[in-house]
């Protein structure tokens, strides 16, 4: 599988992206740099996008910092020995504390998440929504910032529905379904595409806007 490692396969798929649809030449000067955004595979970096769920970057960020801090070193095993009040400290909503132990256990029980990135798109996405609390967006976004996956587009994130519903001067913000449909022709550069509309958020918005899930992820 082609990953997305380095800032020259950015150019090269916005390239690509902008050749095949003109809409996006505006869109990628609005945009200024687009970031590689790119995380070792690993409990470490899917804790973070869960701990990401529902909040703002800014949250995520302080949240994450209290998290680690409290989980040093942040393993399954720590998780698991862990107690309530432990992840009321960091201050972890009820439901992400059950998806992160839930998470913690599928490791012990087997779960590989540096080989589960070597999968193709379905087959990755497979492995990481039969856990309990992972959803889709959570492993899109798992699979694009720690695989470096090229084609995956998580489409219910808000930030990127709002993006391209301003870029694209669309009528109204797609939904996920809709936007999941739009995103198709983009393929198979999705991720960079999402990465560039994630960047165009960011310039307009004059904040960050990956990781703004709309609901805690569910299988």
């Amino acid at each position: 599988m082609r990953r997305i490692a380095t800032l020259e396969d950015i150019a090269e798929g916005l390239e690509a992206l902008c050749k095949a649809d003109a809409r996006l030449l505006g869109v990628r000067e609005a945009a200024g740099s687009i970031p590689l955004r790119l995380h070792p595979p690993g409990f470490a970096s899917l804790a973070a996008v869960v701990v990401s769920q529902q909040v703002s970057t800014a949250s995520a960020a302080a949240i994450h910092a209290r998290f680690s801090a409290l989980f040093h070193p942040l393993t399954p095993q720590a998780l698991l020995s862990a107690d309530d009040e432990a992840f009321r400290q960091a201050g972890l909503s009820r439901p992400k504390q059950k998806a992160l132990i839930a998470i913690a256990r599928a490791i012990e029980d087997g779960l590989n998440l540096e080989s589960v990135v070597d999968l193709d798109g379905e087959a990755a996405m497979a492995a990481l929504t039969s856990v309990s609390g992972i959803g889709p967006w959570t492993a899109e976004v798992y699979l694009l910032t720690a695989a470096g996956h090229p084609d995956v587009f998580p489409s219910k994130d808000v930030a990127l529905q709002a993006a391209v519903h301003h870029a694209l001067n669309l009528e109204s913000r797609p939904g996920d379904k809709a936007l999941a449909a739009m995103a198709e022709s983009w393929s198979p550069w999705r991720a960079v595409a999402a990465r560039l509309f994630w960047a165009y958020y960011r310039s307009i918005k004059g904040r960050d806007g990956l990781m703004t899930a709309p609901a805690p992820q569910q299988n």
